[in-house]
């Protein structure tokens, strides 16, 4: 299988040397470059690319305003932000607006086309356990969820009970194996209680269950 892939930088040079890499590789192709949010959401609309590696600080319109609106129009793209450990709320905010992941904009080659490759087969860039402790990194830095929170979200009472178990098991960032030892379950047993929560409360990946489970209140940086 082919990935497409479409790049979203203000920067040419940066976008020059992610196209190099990726061209490189025999399964992956670059249709496009976008320098602003709104290229960006007209190009993957025209194009419809597998992954768009989105930038967050650009002209016109910000990766993570694009990033809503391409997750929002239904957009079958899987969106990958690039930042840098001081961008922490935008990784956030990317997050919530339905982006699969994160890297840095120093991403090594081999890490680069791998995050690539991982994302357009429908998984979360990152380890679960890499994404919780970069979690820990900023949520102290936002408003407690319990000083504000949202009402209750009826999608939680979809879940059957050890559904329920294993998102709480998910967003504290463990793995599949993991959850199967806790549990006394198979990992493809987990695997399929995974699938199912994700598809009844309408997240992509791992990543956004995370996010899901921390605005719900279900779990707590660590402060």
């Amino acid at each position: 299988m082919t990935v497409s892939v479409l790049l979203v930088d203000d920067q040419p040079l940066l976008s020059l040397g992610f196209r190099l890499v990726l061209e490189a590789q025999p399964d992956i192709v670059v249709v496009g470059e976008a320098g602003n949010g709104e290229q960006a959401i007209a190009m993957t609309r025209a194009l419809r690319p597998d992954v768009v590696l989105m930038d967050v600080r650009m002209p016109v319109m910000d990766g993570i305003e694009a990033t809503r609106r391409i997750v929002g129009a239904g957009a079958a793209a899987r969106i990958l932000v690039l930042t840098t450990f001081d961008l922490d709320e935008y990784v956030y905010a990317a997050l919530r607006a339905g982006a699969s992941g994160f890297l840095l904009k120093d991403v090594p080659p081999h890490d680069l086309v791998t995050a690539i490759r991982s994302v357009a087969g429908g998984h979360a860039v990152v380890a679960p356990a890499v994404t919780r402790r970069l979690l820990d990194t900023f949520l102290p830095h936002l408003p407690d969820p319990a000083a504000g929170r949202p009402p209750h979200d009826e999608r939680l009472d979809r879940l059957t009970g050890r559904e329920r178990e294993v998102l709480t098991h998910v967003a504290a960032g463990r793995s599949n194996a993991e959850i199967a030892a806790e549990l006394g379950l198979s990992e493809a047993t987990v695997k399929v209680h995974v699938g199912r929560l994700l598809a009844k409360l309408g997240l992509r990946d791992r990543v956004q269950v995370v996010v899901f489970a921390y605005e719900q209140g279900l779990i707590r940086p660590h402060r």
